[in-house]
């Protein structure tokens, strides 16, 4: 592991330690309590006897320290290199992380070793300057609690203008695109960030806007049939693991899937549902059923399609 959570620990308390006993504040009771914040609670039953006895030779009788220096944790050259990596994804510099110290390190790997699939290729243009301006000033929004007046183009290619309070960013990873999650007029505004067209920053909102909750469309229910072939069904579990169901079985390899979403997650859940292919089949919502349809036709009137 290039970062340890288990052992990392006990050098982030070691360390507060040693520095307190460099700036002269350490105590019996200040120890214990260095220990409990920055380790595990059973720690508290080991670090300090160590450090008092001598078994870990860091610290005289009187609490003093032995190094003549505070201690310092350095990155070593492995974890700049996944961090430089990590901070080379155009999604993470729109947040515009601090990347000081990294000059002169070469990435642990490129953007060309991940192969994606199953996913659109017309992502946000997570590059262009004018959509990190309008990101940020987002992100500003957010943070600060202010209102954002907004333009931007509806799926049905309408053009929409709305004052908004916006709550919160969701990236898709099916669609590689943001969306915006905001309160306007006591109710739910979701848009794709890369739809905006341009976006103002207002004053402050008010306490009863802060109160707003965002009220959003009642959960719906996507029913499937699913046959149980190459692992169907342990792949739609893992699949949509992230939302509440209820598995009925139907038969010897036949199962009936019930899943609950939100509306605004509808066109992405669909791309999923498409995914599975002849082992699934929807049966509700009439709506989604239609839309399947709709779907399945266009596909089979391009491949009837003679080539140009």
């Amino acid at each position: 592991m290039i970062f340890s959570e288990i052992y990392g620990a006990y050098f982030n308390a070691v360390a507060a330690i040693l520095t307190a006993a460099a700036e002269g504040t350490l105590t019996g009771f200040r120890l214990t309590a260095l220990v409990q914040k920055n380790a595990f609670t059973e720690s508290t039953l080991s670090i300090p006897k160590a450090l008092k006895t001598g078994r870990w030779p860091l610290l005289t009788p009187a609490l003093q320290p032995v190094l003549r220096h505070r201690p310092t944790m350095p990155l070593s050259t492995l974890q700049k290199r996944w961090m430089k990596a990590l901070l080379s994804d155009p999604r993470l510099a729109l947040f515009a992380p601090d990347t000081r110290g990294l000059e002169d390190v070469e990435p642990l790997y490129g953007p060309d070793t991940f192969v994606y699939f199953d996913r659109y290729l017309d992502g946000d243009p997570f590059t262009d300057p004018a959509y990190i301006a309008r990101f940020r000033l987002i992100l500003r929004a957010i943070r600060e609690e202010k209102l954002l007046l907004v333009k931007f183009c509806s799926r049905t290619g309408r053009r929409v203008c709305r004052k908004l309070l916006p709550r919160r960013l969701e990236y898709s990873s099916k669609d590689d695109k943001f969306r915006v999650f905001g309160v306007w007029r006591r109710k739910l505004l979701v848009f794709n960030l890369g739809r905006l067209e341009a976006c103002e920053l207002l004053g402050d909102a008010t306490e009863a806007q802060r109160a707003e909750p965002m009220v959003s469309e009642p959960p719906e229910n996507l029913v499937l049939r699913l046959r149980d072939e190459r692992h169907a069904l342990d792949r739609a579990l893992l699949h949509f693991s992230h939302l509440e169901k209820e598995t009925r079985r139907l038969s010897e390899n036949e199962y009936e899937v019930r899943l609950r979403y939100d509306r605004e997650d509808e066109t992405e859940l669909l791309i999923r549902v498409l995914s599975f292919g002849p082992m699934v089949k929807v049966t509700a919502p009439a709506r989604l059923v239609a839309q399947v349809q709709a779907r399945l036709r266009r596909q089979a009137a391009l491949m009837a399609a003679p080539p140009e």
